[in-house]
């Protein structure tokens, strides 16, 4: 195949072969590819010198990036000092149903020593245990080192935290208040025995601390007042969507929450047992189901360790 060309200031026409036709047509083509890869794929910001890397600049962000590990374990440390921030305060209620008018931290004294009853002052140091011996085998520790021994520190805060929840319930029902615990089961059905404590957010997949007991069950359930009390909230609210509280007195409160309709309101005095709601998805919620929650003095119990005790 032949094109001819004729200009009107040339007689002389000039025909273009298959192949020169052939390589305008490819360079037509491969042009807008090579302008798009210009444009849409990363540079690096400066020259390398020496050896060219090998691995593609989009991958490079997964390799010798010491921020993000930085970053991976600053996460693992704010969660460790949440954890622990919960079992102090878990600790200190503790202290308080035990009948101990003073804990360590209260006692006014500098940081580094006690006073004994005699007034005498005791270097806290001394009351640590002792530990010494040659420097055998000096080794640093790996990253591997490292995170298995952030897993034990967590399952240790992790065996600690039911601990404490374990005692806790077992001194509340001996103490007075053992009389006005909330102890029978909200609904008719099971509830999720993993879902007190830190889990995996259901929105955004973020580690949280969901504070009470969810129980799955159909739109229309019955809910009950796990003890008497006074309706001191019901109404819609954005996250636990239609909410019920109930003021049990001494500082107890139990919340119900998503519900599909409330059947009582704020003032009424309701009895044990008595149907106060119907299960529903409302507010941040992701299906029908109750959301349950014991708290003392604003502190979320674990509703587990009570409903176990009524069994």
């Amino acid at each position: 195949m032949n094109i001819i060309f004729v200009s009107n200031s040339m007689t002389k026409a000039k025909t273009l072969s298959v192949l020169q036709v052939s390589m305008i047509a490819l360079g037509l083509i491969v042009l807008p590819v090579l302008l798009t890869l210009l444009f849409l794929v990363p540079q690096d910001s400066e020259p390398q010198q020496g050896v060219k890397s090998l691995i593609p600049v989009q991958l490079k962000f997964s390799f010798n990036n010491p921020q993000k590990h930085l970053d991976a374990y600053a996460i693992q440390l704010g969660e460790m000092q949440a954890r622990m921030m919960r079992l102090d305060a878990q600790s200190e209620r503790l202290s308080k149903l035990a009948g101990e008018k003073k804990s360590v931290h209260d006692t006014g004294s500098e940081p580094d020593t006690l006073i004994k009853p005699d007034a005498t002052k005791i270097d806290v140091n001394k009351l640590q245990p002792a530990r010494g011996g040659p420097l055998v085998r000096d080794t640093p520790l790996s990253e591997a080192d490292l995170q298995k021994k952030i897993a034990e520190l967590l399952a240790q805060i992790e065996f600690s935290t039911d601990r404490f929840s374990s005692l806790e319930a077992k001194l509340l029902q001996q103490s007075v208040l053992k009389d006005t615990l909330p102890n029978s089961s909200p609904v008719t059905v099971a509830f999720n025995s993993s879902s007190f404590g830190w889990r995996l957010d259901p929105f955004n997949g973020h580690k949280a601390f969901h504070e009470g007991l969810d129980f799955p069950a159909d739109v229309g359930t019955p809910i009950y007042a796990a003890a008497g009390g006074i309706v001191t909230v019901a109404e819609q609210t954005p996250d636990y969507g239609k909410l019920i509280k109930i003021d049990h007195g001494s500082g107890l409160e139990t919340r119900y929450a998503h519900a599909s309709r409330l059947l009582v309101k704020v003032g009424d005095r309701v009895e044990k047992g008595q149907e106060i709601a119907e299960v529903g998805s409302t507010g941040r919620s992701t299906g029908p189901h109750l959301h349950y929650e014991i708290r003392l003095d604003g502190n979320a119990l674990d509703p587990r360790q009570y409903l176990k005790a009524s069994g």
